[in-house]
């Protein structure tokens, strides 16, 4: 393993919201090339060992503000944090070490930020790269965190939506990068 390898493995593998929800063609937030950022997290996951923090989104008991609206577009998401929809798929459900639950479309909570370390590194991935991933991204840039978007590990809600959300995160350089699976793991 190179230098650069073990640096750029360092840190923290978070992924994002890899849940039935996103998954299953049939539901209404299915992201089409789910299986194949499923596939890139799964090559991921031997390099950063317990270093791994997984979160799920969850409907709030009672959205508030904004969040009503949302919900009423959206109803057949008011389900509670133990409903099947909000559970990692199977390929995941038992290589979780760690877990986070959020109502937010942005996953950067003060435990995500606790886990990562004010100094730390966080390479993303999950989905939806042009919500939840683009969301969590940002916000951890402005916190200086250094942030990896892994865009192979990553699907968008369609691949125009997910490749618009790259570029943008490419525009907030150096604080955000945009690598793929193999420059991780290259040796």
């Amino acid at each position: 393993m190179t230098t650069e390898n073990r640096r750029t493995t360092t840190g923290r593998l978070v992924v994002i919201d890899m849940q039935r929800v996103f998954a299953e063609p049939d539901s209404p937030w299915a992201a089409p090339r789910y299986a194949e950022a499923a596939a890139g997290v799964r090559r991921l996951l031997p390099a950063f060992g317990e270093r791994v923090t997984f979160t799920r989104f969850v409907a709030p008991a009672e959205p508030v503000g904004a969040w009503r609206a949302y919900y009423e577009q959206w109803p057949f998401a008011r389900q509670p944090p133990d409903a099947p929809l909000w559970r990692l798929t199977d390929d995941f459900a038992d290589r979780a070490p760690h877990v986070l639950d959020a109502p937010t479309l942005g996953k950067w909570t003060p435990e995500l930020a606790a886990r990562v370390g004010q100094e730390g590194r966080m390479v993303l991935t999950g989905v939806s790269t042009d919500c939840c991933v683009l969301s969590t991204a940002l916000a951890a840039a402005d916190a200086g965190v250094e942030t990896l978007v892994v865009s192979d590990a990553c699907a968008g809600a369609d691949d125009d939506s997910h490749a618009r959300a790259l570029q943008l995160m490419v525009s907030y350089g150096p604080l955000i990068r945009v690598v793929t699976v193999d420059q991780l793991l290259a040796p």
